[in-house]
């Protein structure tokens, strides 16, 4: 009795730590308004002409929404997939560069980091940019959409993706 008691208590405490978390009081850094939903898994950033797909790569766009699970990724193998890849009848796809990738934090929110409405189902956890370390040639750095920090991580790690494109 005691033993179910205890899992049905934190089996409800895991769907509320998972949750994302924002401060009201603090300003928003990756509105709504700054993108414009495209109605394809897409987004357009207006504040800095880029267009992203709303789904990690691995999910998958449907009924307004990521469904599915993220793949992770080696960093070769995220460059490698980005290349030549094709979403929503359009091409130019690639990995963002880290300050790209950044701008899509939301810093008011955590676990995930971003805004939930523009892209749903983000694993709160690390994203390759394309940006490679320049003191450390096996390392590249990562934006953690856990808390919207980042970071240069090996480069042999598997990690999430998401990929950007430049908005026509």
């Amino acid at each position: 009795m005691k033993l179910t008691l205890v899992a049905c208590v934190m089996s409800l405490l895991s769907g509320v730590v998972s949750a994302q978390t924002c401060l009201s009081d603090s300003p928003t850094t990756a509105s709504e308004t700054q993108f414009i939903d495209n109605g394809d898994g897409t987004v357009t950033d207006t504040d800095h002409d880029l267009m992203w797909m709303q789904c990690s790569l691995g999910q998958t766009w449907e009924n307004g929404s990521c469904t599915g699970d993220a793949d992770a990724l080696t960093w070769q193998q995220a460059l490698q997939q980005a290349h030549g890849y094709e979403f929503a009848s359009l091409d130019g796809w690639r990995l963002p560069n880290v300050k790209e990738l950044s701008s899509l934090t939301e810093r008011q929110c955590v676990r995930p980091a971003i805004n939930e409405t523009r892209f749903p189902n983000t694993p709160s956890d690390d994203y390759w940019s394309s940006t490679p370390s320049l003191s450390d040639s096996q390392r590249a750095w990562v934006v953690a959409f856990f808390n919207s920090s980042n970071s240069i991580k090996q480069k042999d790690l598997f990690v999430f993706v998401r990929l950007v494109r430049t908005a026509d």
